[in-house]
């Protein structure tokens, strides 16, 4: 991942925005952002997506924020309006199996990968949250917070936080047990009663520890997932 271009120099005060439009100055066009949802949980998948705003104000999304600083109705009117408004977008999910098979970051860098190589447009410049992302076959940049700075990682991030939890709601639904709805996987106390309880199911990600001391041999059953891949 490289530097900002020369002459792209972004302001202080330059809003949610100011990435984009400094990256057009330069001829940068279009511009993908890309983020992920539930690398931290220990259940369910992992979920990347790919945005592609245009510009002007059709690309100024009403409520955009980081998709943590929203409330479930805005990432949910946000959603609509970003999949409305976006020249592109994708959006892939990476099983808890292949999570354990490859690891959660050598995963997550999948999960970027495979979410921007599924765009129908292809991007001139890719703004990652956090850390940069080699083999992508553009330009881009790594920016700290991305999705809190910067507009088409911030839609990214909603697209891939209302598809999990919208994956996770699924999966409540055939293991009520565990209250996937309420906690979307994450490690809290209730969760963990529930593993100590019952065990793991196979939306459970072994590399964890805590999964791991809660493993069962009658827990061995797979079920498919409803959603893999959706883009546009």
């Amino acid at each position: 991942m490289s530097a900002l271009p020369r002459g792209s120099t972004i302001r202080r005060d330059a809003g949610l925005y100011g990435y984009e439009r400094a990256l057009r100055r330069v001829g940068l066009d279009p511009i993908a952002g890309v983020d992920e949802a539930g690398r931290g949980p220990c259940a369910g998948p992992l979920v990347a997506a790919a945005v592609i705003l245009p510009d002007g104000k059709r690309g100024q999304v009403p409520e955009l924020a980081d998709s943590k600083l929203l409330t479930a109705k805005a990432r949910d009117r946000c959603y609509d309006e970003i999949r409305n408004r976006a020249l592109a977008w994708s959006v892939v999910s990476i099983e808890a199996a292949e999570c354990d098979r490859l690891g959660m970051h050598v995963a997550n860098v999948e999960a970027l990968r495979r979410a921007l190589f599924r765009l129908d447009l292809r991007p001139q410049y890719v703004l990652t949250d956090g850390f940069g992302v080699d083999g992508l076959g553009v330009p881009g940049l790594a920016i700290w917070k991305g999705d809190r700075v910067a507009a088409c990682i911030a839609a990214a991030s909603v697209i891939a936080k209302v598809t999990r939890d919208r994956i996770m709601q699924h999966w409540h639904e055939v293991y009520p047990q565990y209250d996937f709805a309420v906690h979307k996987g994450y490690c809290t106390p209730e969760h963990q009663a529930a593993l100590d309880e019952y065990g793991p199911c196979p939306q459970h990600r072994r590399r964890f520890e805590n999964v791991r001391r809660s493993l069962r041999p009658d827990m061995g059953q797979t079920v498919t997932s409803p959603t893999g891949v959706e883009s546009r």
